[in-house]
């Protein structure tokens, strides 16, 4: 007795596979009737006899289909699409899904004769057309697109709402986002080169299945325009948790590139520690000392010693993935703009004696900047001394 057709092949969603290291089997099969019904099938529940699949259960004893958050339907996300062939780092069409009798995906056919030997009849191809080689691509090493707009977490008036609710923190499991099978295992140069030849839309779904740091080590290796143009498709909850994890500099370079009223509500979704080292950043001219430089620098007093700022460099780096070469001393570490009196390099700190003050070891000598030197003169001043980063200060020396 015939009781349907076979219309879709459902795939866990990468998160639920990761770990195991094994293959990926179909985690269920949609069978549709004439009538439109469908019912979720498990592959256990079914065997292939001469190209028919015939049930191991009476068909009253299916249970209806019942979505599950993020799984990956084949028929409608996979064939036909775009999805990214991580070994070639590149965009490739679906033109067919490879599958074993026990239901373990393969692959992806990319070749003319694979889509094909998928919409003709077999009469009409022939043996040559059946035997054909195709261009397989292992399923492990793929990375499906899927289209339209990442789906919105939350309105924006919601998040802000929440966050500050809760002091401004995202949801934990916002914050655990797992990362996207082999993708999250590429550099994140190597990603964002894959960003670029996708559209924005598409780019923004890539970024969605990765934690937030990974996301924005991303989104700082695309270029400007593109970047902007993935921020604006990304719900305002999951776009400002990446820049979040950005630095000051990057966070304000991409706002005002953005249209007035988006980079204010972003804004709004930052802390207010964060906000204001944005919008500090964002009176200065995009190109001048003011507008490149960042807020997160090391600032001690002078009677620090050694030992103690060793300290201080470490609860730097890793609290604030901080990446301070040079330890600036001033007048009064507590100040928002501390007197600049001298300089530390890292690696003189390394060497010191642990008793040995701030004072002792900085130099005096201080190469320094305006904020509205434009960025060839900084870029020139770098050079010339050979600095790592060169410390703005306005006419009263305050940093």
């Amino acid at each position: 007795m015939r009781v349907g057709k076979l219309s879709d092949v459902l795939v866990a969603p990468a998160e639920a596979r990761a770990g195991s290291g094994g293959p990926t089997y179909a985690s269920a099969l949609l069978v549709e009737d004439q009538d439109g019904r469908r019912w979720r099938v498990t592959p256990l529940a079914v065997q292939v006899r001469d190209h028919t699949l015939v049930l191991r259960m009476a068909l009253r004893e299916l249970p209806p289909p019942t979505a599950v958050e993020r799984e990956i339907s084949l028929a409608h996300e996979v064939l036909d699409k775009q999805a990214v062939d991580l070994e070639r780092r590149r965009p490739v069409r679906v033109n067919d899904v490879c599958l074993e009798p026990d239901w373990r995906i393969v692959g992806i056919d990319t070749s003319t004769w694979g889509l094909l030997r998928r919409l003709m009849p077999a009469w009409l191809l022939g043996a040559r057309g059946r035997e054909a080689p195709g261009k397989l691509i292992a399923w492990e090493r793929l990375e499906p697109l899927r289209d339209g707009e990442p789906a919105p977490e939350e309105s924006a008036a919601a998040a802000e709402r929440r966050e500050r609710e809760a002091g401004r923190e995202e949801p934990p499991a916002a914050r655990r986002r797992p990362p996207s099978g082999p993708l999250a295992e590429l550099r994140p140069a190597d990603i964002a080169d894959i960003i670029h030849q996708l559209t924005p839309a598409q780019g923004a779904r890539l970024l969605e299945g990765l934690d937030n740091e990974t996301a924005a080590d991303i989104l700082q290796e695309v270029d400007t325009e593109r970047q902007t143009y993935i921020l604006e498709k990304l719900s305002a909850a999951r776009a400002a948790a990446i820049l979040r994890a950005m630095e000051p500099d990057e966070v304000a370079d991409l706002l005002a590139r953005l249209p007035e009223e988006r980079a204010q509500e972003l804004l709004r979704l930052l802390s207010p520690e964060e906000s204001e080292d944005v919008r500090e950043l964002l009176e200065y001219a995009e190109n001048s000392a003011g507008g490149l430089m960042t807020t997160d620098y090391l600032a001690l007093s002078g009677s620090r010693s050694s030992a103690e700022a060793l300290d201080a460099l470490r609860r730097h780096i890793l609290e604030r993935d901080g990446h301070a070469v040079y330890i600036y001393v001033v007048d009064e570490e507590e100040r928002d703009e501390p007197r600049l009196l001298g300089v530390v390099s890292v690696w003189n700190l390394l060497v010191a004696s642990p008793e040995q003050t701030l004072q002792e070891l900085m130099h005096r000598d201080l190469v320094t900047v305006r904020p509205e030197a434009d960025a060839r003169s900084v870029a020139e001043v770098i050079a010339k001394y050979n600095l790592f980063a060169v410390p703005v200060v306005n006419d009263e020396g305050l940093l």
